[in-house]
């Protein structure tokens, strides 16, 4: 049997130090790096997303990094067919591609394939949009409680996008995101045939501080940074613009809503600031759920000194017998 080409997979929660060892790695390794952020693809947003600043991005450059405009959505399914398109680029040029970064929902759509449901419908999607500006995100979890309590409550009340998704498909088809899914597997169950697995032999390593009190005076201290880097200033020029508001997934991003509410006048600056690290906190804990149920997922202790060859150790493997 042929092998399959390798790639690895670096994720964590936010501020765990997942750009740093990806650096490393590229350092060493002859790696092509892809982005796995879904407020990362869009241009004008640098500070808030943490993103690689432009002279690391020239020696190290990130595929699907700045290729939205914000006023633009980008979904799971986008993102698994431009990753893979990335990844057989890569693979072709004799490199290995090395996705970071800690959207997990994308992650695993590219592992495992997305369920085939409606597609987008941009007015539905605006009105849903508004109605969550309007009366808060609450407002969109119980509407989907009410027509498909099982993704209500699969889907955290605090991710507007996920939500927006599910409301979306159920007012597109008037059939339930779980009801979708739940004839799919019926389908395969069947001898439908599914899609294939991923073309790869996949190391996956996460990394994060062992201690989540570490992790959240990390993201502390980070989200602090970001203020004093211009963050505020940044979401200024992109609310200048005049087409962008604060319903569009890309200003419903962690950090860049609260400071878009500080703009507003909706909150004084030090609760603006809580907010925002409490939202990040939020985020966090949401990543370390997707991993917890993870399978075949190395650890890596960001405070560790050695973390780089414990990562080298577990790709070792994979690139030899590749």
């Amino acid at each position: 049997m042929l092998q399959l080409p390798p790639a690895i997979f670096l994720m964590g929660p936010t501020a765990s130090g997942k750009t740093d060892l990806a650096l490393e790695l590229a350092r060493v390794l002859p790696c092509e790096l892809v982005s796995v952020d879904s407020a990362m693809v869009y241009r004008g947003m640098n500070i808030g997303t943490a993103k690689p600043a432009p002279e690391v991005l020239e020696v190290f450059p990130h595929r699907l990094v700045n290729i939205r405009d914000p006023l633009e959505s980008y979904s799971a399914a986008d993102f698994r067919k431009d990753a893979l398109r990335a990844m057989t680029e890569i693979t072709a040029a004799g490199r290995i591609p090395l996705l970071v970064g800690g959207t997990m929902l994308y992650f695993k759509a590219l592992l495992a394939g997305l369920a085939d449901m409606p597609r987008a419908a941009p007015e539905i999607r605006q009105e849903l949009e508004a109605l969550a500006t309007a009366e808060g995100v609450a407002a969109l979890h119980r509407l989907l409680v009410e027509v498909d309590p099982e993704s209500a409550a699969r889907i955290h009340p605090n991710d507007p996008q996920r939500l927006v998704r599910a409301l979306e498909v159920y007012r597109a088809s008037g059939i339930s995101m779980t009801d979708h899914r739940r004839h799919q597997q019926i389908s395969r169950d069947s001898g439908t045939p599914e899609a294939p697995d991923i073309p790869y032999t996949v190391v996956q390593i996460a990394i994060a501080p062992l201690q989540r009190a570490i992790l959240h005076q990390r993201i502390e201290r980070r989200f602090g940074r970001m203020i004093e880097q211009g963050f505020v200033e940044e979401v200024e020029n992109l609310r200048s613009r005049g087409d962008l508001h604060a319903g569009l997934p890309s200003m419903r991003a962690v950090g860049y809503r609260q400071v878009w509410e500080y703009l507003d006048g909706a909150l004084e600056k030090p609760e603006m600031l809580q907010r925002g690290i409490i939202a990040t906190r939020q985020l966090a804990k949401r990543q370390f759920t997707w991993l917890r149920s993870w399978k075949e997922l190395h650890w890596l202790d960001s405070l560790a000194g050695d973390n780089l060859s414990h990562a080298l150790k577990y790709v070792g493997s994979l690139t030899i017998s590749s």
